[in-house]
């Protein structure tokens, strides 16, 4: 029996089918809460993600693509082959994963030994294929977070590290919808402004952090209890959780290593309420700075090509399978976004370690 999950954002949307309820499922549960994903019937119109678990066709594409040319890359950090073929067609393999990979226009099949990593990749590319699809029709990434209340949406951007997944959070908890941790969708509008859909993903939230927010205890006895988060959460912070501890852990690299959330998880577990558009209406750019009490720094800066993900730019999940669409376009959009995004108020502001105070601080200064 074929199962099928159907994934839409805007005008856009993907299929996944598999044999294999935990593959669906997992499809429903990961994008429900931020876009729209429902069981569907055949025929299944538009881009398909077809995803089991075969370990034999795994074995087979790993052959093929092993013994003839091909390319490698590091993908969703996991080491990829991959060989392009004629008319679009690529194929992929995923080892550490025990994962397989084959692209036509139109159908993307994934293999693989064991249920959660084909179900794992299934959403991932399902995402890309949706990613394609938006930014074919005038989407934009940003790196940033955002948090709407009545239509309006906070940006939060910045570096890796400055904060904006705190200002989300901090906004989250001050009883604002969280759209997005990350990365959002953004788009000019027939009204002169920036409209905003999310970017699902698991949200990582350090263990300090939640601690000083309230929440620590509670998402301990959860764990404790056997629920499970996000399998992408390193080991060594699910011991972490276990034994109690709550300082911060990092990698030999310097890596804060943190809890892994599903999206829905935001709700059921830490309370939060999410929310699925909005239309941009402030940015911020924090620091973070423990000695410091929240304030605004002045005037933040316009928007660059740094605060976009491009092909150039993209860190985590190279275009291997040929899908997001080039040309001059998206040059002109990024630059119409960033003139759009420029006449928004933007501050520069720097928070410290008292939560309380900067959740307030955010929550005064989002209103204004």
């Amino acid at each position: 029996m074929t199962l099928a999950t159907r994934i839409s954002a805007a005008q856009a949307h993907v299929t996944v089918i598999s044999s294999t309820a935990v593959i669906t499922d997992w499809s429903m549960r990961y994008f429900g809460p931020w876009w729209n994903a429902v069981d569907a019937g055949a025929p299944h119109t538009g881009p398909v993600v077809a995803a089991d678990v075969e370990a034999v066709e795994v074995a087979a594409l790993a052959q093929q693509i092993g013994e003839g040319p091909h390319q490698e890359c590091v993908y969703a950090n996991e080491s990829m082959l991959y060989a392009r073929g004629k008319d679009g067609v690529v194929a992929a393999v995923q080892p550490g994963e025990r994962l397989a990979y084959r692209y036509e226009p139109g159908l993307l099949r994934i293999v693989g030994c064991d249920e959660v990593p084909v179900a794992l990749a299934a959403a991932r590319l399902a995402r890309e294929v949706l990613r394609s699809r938006l930014l074919a029709d005038g989407w934009r990434i940003l790196h940033a977070s955002a948090a709407v209340r009545d239509g309006r949406t906070v940006l939060a951007l910045g570096e890796k590290g400055a904060g904006k997944s705190t200002v989300g959070f901090l906004l989250a908890r001050a009883g604002w919808q969280l759209l997005a941790n990350d990365r959002v969708f953004v788009r000019p509008d027939e009204d002169g402004g920036v409209a905003v859909l999310p970017w699902p993903s698991a949200a990582a939230i350090g263990l300090g952090f939640l601690d000083a927010i309230g929440l620590y205890d509670d998402v301990r006895a959860r764990v404790l209890s056997g629920e499970q988060l996000h399998p992408t959460q390193h080991e060594s912070v699910t011991r972490a959780l276990l034994d109690g501890r709550r300082l911060p852990i990092r990698s030999s690299s310097g890596k804060e290593l943190k809890p892994q959330f599903f999206p829905d998880q935001l709700v059921t577990w830490l309370g939060l309420t999410l929310a699925t558009e909005g239309t941009a209406a402030q940015i911020v750019f924090p620091r973070i700075d423990p000695d410091a009490g929240p304030a605004v720094l002045g005037e933040g800066r316009a928007l660059s090509e740094g605060d976009f993900f491009t092909g150039a730019t993209e860190d985590r999940y190279p275009d291997v399978f040929g899908l997001a669409p080039t040309g001059e376009a998206s040059r002109v959009t990024r630059e119409l976004l960033a003139t759009r995004l420029a006449d928004l108020p933007r501050h520069n502001v720097v928070l410290g370690h008292d939560v309380k105070a900067n959740a307030e601080f955010l929550a005064e200064l989002a209103t204004t």
